[in-house]
């Protein structure tokens, strides 16, 4: 047993703990973790807001720590709840038994008496908090690739997994729970079936979900720095935004040959284009404030600009993969094959972890944060941080190419 591998750091807590014959460390563990409570999943949606004991013939009530969860399938999905949730709801007729990870080196058999109860509430509510903690970089460390092509599309998704406070690496994804992933999609992007969510993931890994205003104002800059082989000023990106939509104005305008003969366009308003050019020369205006405080606080090197925003899609899109595992609406198999498309669209835009991560930060800042540099912003610079300083994170151990 002195060789094996905990797949996280919670099964690690907990068999250190048995191990030292401390259990009160092991059921501080179990408290401030999810408990994962395996479900036929009819009966789940036929009964949404009921939860089912499934007790073992030896009357065992089998539950896993988030690390553990058995590899998905079709018929069983599992809810998390609490060590105080089943303090709470157990019944005299429940089973004799909660068995903690049957079968592995962390595993316990814990009676259910009335002072085993109250014990549990003891600990639940001294627990600081539930779940892994948001903010910080979590990993499988067996049962979820760490290296490899896979292991760098999953980690293109690294911005939502720290946010959430996911393992980077599940791709054989349970998430928050069955309830919980499909309320998320649902309520989030308007999935509700596997066509809906197929739609909406080959939407992200196409990048056609983040916005083409932002992405034609950047592409000017590149066009404009590949020309010039070095910085583009603000008036000059701005002058050179404005003439090209003039000159793509002019161009619709112009008549056409076509299989039917000659077709004349009418011409779009003048006020309509200067409308967009404003818009743009807005537009602009903000990137630059935004690359100049990213600059300031170490999300951009000096000198440093955004090259795209289709990270953003790019990033949501591998995570997208993974809800659809949790939800059912995929298998691990379409998982894998999304987020292997998501790593190579993410390097075929960018040219390192860190312009990935500025441009997927910029585009959640001009979505949500509206320059008031807020909770949007610093937990975007948060998570770049933390991606490329933590000795943990994927992206100082996978390679970009």
């Amino acid at each position: 047993m002195g060789t094996w591998i905990a797949p996280s750091v919670i099964e690690r807590e907990l068999y250190e703990a048995k191990t030292a014959g401390d259990w009160p460390a092991y059921f501080d563990v179990l408290a401030r973790n999810q408990l994962y409570l395996a479900q036929h999943r009819s009966q789940v949606d036929a009964r949404p807001d009921s939860t089912f004991f499934h007790p073992t013939p030896d009357r065992m009530l089998v539950v896993h720590t988030a690390g553990m969860l058995p590899a998905p399938t079709a018929e069983t999905v599992y809810e998390p709840r609490r060590l105080r949730w089943f303090a709470k709801v157990w019944a005299a007729d429940d089973p004799a038994f909660l068995a903690v990870n049957p079968g592995s080196p962390c595993e316990a058999y814990l009676t259910t008496t009335p002072a085993d109860l109250a014990r549990w509430r003891a600990h639940a509510e001294a627990a600081p908090g539930v779940g892994l903690p948001e903010g910080r970089i979590h990993a499988l460390f067996t049962g979820g690739p760490l290296h490899g092509p896979v292991a760098h599309g999953l980690a293109v998704g690294g911005h939502l997994a720290v946010t959430n406070g996911e393992f980077w690496n599940s791709l054989a994804h349970h998430g928050s729970g069955y309830r919980h992933e499909r309320r998320r999609v649902e309520k989030s992007w308007g999935i509700t079936d596997r066509a809906e969510w197929l739609s909406v993931l080959e939407m992200l890994l196409r990048a056609e979900a983040v916005s083409s205003v932002w992405e034609y104002a950047l592409r000017v800059r590149r066009v404009l720095a590949a020309d010039f082989a070095g910085p583009v000023d603000t008036e000059h990106w701005r002058h050179a935004a404005g003439a090209s939509l003039r000159r793509g104005a002019e161009r619709a305008a112009e008549p056409k040959l076509t299989a039917d003969g000659v077709t004349v366009a009418q011409p779009r308003p003048a006020a309509e284009v200067e409308g967009e050019m404003a818009g743009v020369n807005r537009l602009i205006g903000r990137i630059a404030r935004y690359e100049q405080r990213f600059r300031a606080d170490g999300l951009l090197p000096e000198n440093g600009w955004v090259r795209s925003v289709e990270a953003w899609d790019i990033g949501r899109a591998s995570q997208m993969a993974r809800w659809g595992v949790a939800c059912r609406y995929g298998t691990v198999a379409d998982a894998e094959a999304a987020v292997l498309r998501a790593g190579e669209a993410a390097r075929d835009t960018y040219r390192s972890w860190e312009e990935f991560s500025a441009g997927y930060s910029l585009a959640r800042c001009l979505h949500f944060d509206e320059e008031e540099f807020g909770t949007w912003y610093t937990t975007s610079l948060g998570t770049h941080l933390t991606l490329t300083t933590d000795p943990a994170s994927p992206w100082l151990n996978i390679p970009w190419t």
